[in-house]
Parts: structure tokens; C-alpha cells; sequence
């Protein structure tokens, strides 16, 4: 369970102020240096309608819908591949930089060579609403380093809500493995797991335009460089129902 970071007003006028998450399970990673996450496997038996996506190419500054699916509650899956990654990305000093500051300063808006790239999610038609979960990749001394990150500066068009910028240092190199995410949305809360659960955010979103049937889902591509959707698979969900029977 997880509290808002609402005021005290916002959360009267909701009447609630808490949030569940899906259970997740853990685990030691195999350097038993990280701890990993990811939904249980029971989550699969609530996956409905499918939609698949072969590989396709994601130049940069496009934007491609994924439709035949309920957007508002859905579960997808998709993986991007860099096919040539250059030199003149931005650089990164680890040294210098803060993880909090660091990933303060990037949004979906800020376009760099490969990234951001990612889902826009919970989006309005118009896109005056979306919750943008996307990667950007910097090179470091010793190689690269990948953020993933969940921009909610765009998630509502409602006042007095705040709207935070989350984010990590995924620990992948792009340049051996493919960039991972699994999205999980469900109405106004969104749970992302980068590089099969080596990294999670958890995003509560309140859209006043993009709900339910006008709700929208998209991948994009906002940096300048092309990037590859290599796969993806997308599930409407249906409502889970609480057994209470008891032994």
C-alpha cells in the first residue's frame, strides 16, 4: 500500500488517499546485489482482447497508436533495440550528479539522440493529457546508462494535483540487451517494470479528459535517432473478482 502526495483538501474532496498496488513478486538478482520485481503470474488470467506488434522501426519524433485494445485498463509488453549506437550521445558524470537531480531534469518534452522513447500512456486524443514511462540513453566513461522514467507533468488538465517526474538508472547496456518495459494500467494508476523488474514506478494519474473509452495508448519515439520496437504485446484486462470463500 502507498500514500498520495496530495494536500489535505485534495484527498477530502477524493475521499480516499491510499493506493494498492498489484502483488509483486521478489527476488534476489543473480549478483544478489539487486532486488527484482514483477507482477505475479496469476495477474495473466485477467488478460482479455490481444494485440501484437512485429518489429518495427520508430524514427525519431514519431508517434504510433495502439488501438483494439482498452487503453484505461490494459497490460503490455514491448521491447526496444538501438541497431547503431553513436558517439555524440549526451555524457553523463555519475560523479557529479545526483540520481534525484538527474532525473529531475529530464522530461518527455526534453528530446535527445536516442530518447526519450517509451509509452504514452492514459493519453487524450488530442494528447493534452498522457503519462509519458520512457527511457533515454546517455553515454558514460565506461559505456552508457539508460533512465527510465515516468513523466506525469501532462497526466491531467486539472489544478491543484501534483504531477511529480520519477525515475531510475536502469542497470542494462543497450548495446548487448534489449530495453524492456511491461506497463500496467488500470484507470488513474499506472505500474511499470523496466528490464524485467530490475526497476519499477508506480504512477497515480487523475485525467479529467482521457477516461475510459477515450482514453488513448501510444508508443513513441521523441529523440532524434531511430529506435526499434523489436515486439510488443498488449492485453485489455478485465476486473479482478476477490474469491471469499474460506477453507
Amino acid at each position: 500500500m502507498g500514500m498520495e502526495r496530495d494536500s489535505n483538501e485534495d484527498d477530502i474532496v477524493k475521499g480516499w488517499a491510499g493506493i494498492m498496488s498489484l502483488p509483486r513478486t521478489i527476488w534476489l538478482e543473480r549478483s544478489g546485489k539487486k532486488l527484482m520485481q514483477w507482477p505475479v503470474e496469476e495477474i495473466n488470467n485477467l488478460r482479455a482482447k490481444n494485440v501484437s506488434l512485429e518489429s518495427k522501426l520508430l524514427e525519431g519524433g514519431s508517434m504510433l497508436e495502439i488501438s483494439g485494445i482498452s487503453a484505461s485498463q490494459a497490460d503490455i509488453e514491448l521491447a526496444f533495440h538501438l541497431p547503431d549506437l553513436e558517439n555524440d550521445l549526451e555524457v553523463l558524470d555519475l560523479d557529479e550528479a545526483d540520481e534525484a537531480s538527474l532525473i529531475a531534469g529530464y522530461s518527455a518534452s526534453v528530446r535527445g539522440v536516442y530518447g526519450p522513447f517509451g509509452l504514452l500512456a492514459v493519453a487524450s486524443n488530442d494528447l493534452s493529457e498522457h503519462t509519458a514511462i520512457f527511457f533515454r540513453v546517455i553515454r558514460r566513461e565506461n559505456g552508457y546508462a539508460v533512465l527510465m522514467c515516468g513523466d506525469e507533468s501532462k497526466s491531467s488538465l486539472r489544478d491543484n494535483i501534483e504531477k511529480a517526474s520519477l525515475g531510475t538508472l536502469l542497470d542494462i547496456d543497450p548495446r548487448h540487451e534489449k530495453i524492456s518495459l511491461r506497463c500496467l494500467i488500470d484507470h488513474s494508476v499506472i505500474e511499470s517494470y523496466g528490464g524485467g523488474g530490475k526497476s519499477v514506478i508506480t504512477s497515480r494519474v487523475y485525467p479529467k479528459i482521457a477516461i475510459g473509452e477515450e482514453a488513448r495508448l501510444y508508443v513513441f519515439n521523441h529523440g532524434t535517432k531511430g529506435v526499434i520496437m523489436s515486439s510488443l504485446e498488449a492485453w485489455s484486462m478485465r476486473k479482478a473478482h476477490i474469491n471469499s470463500n474460506t477453507i
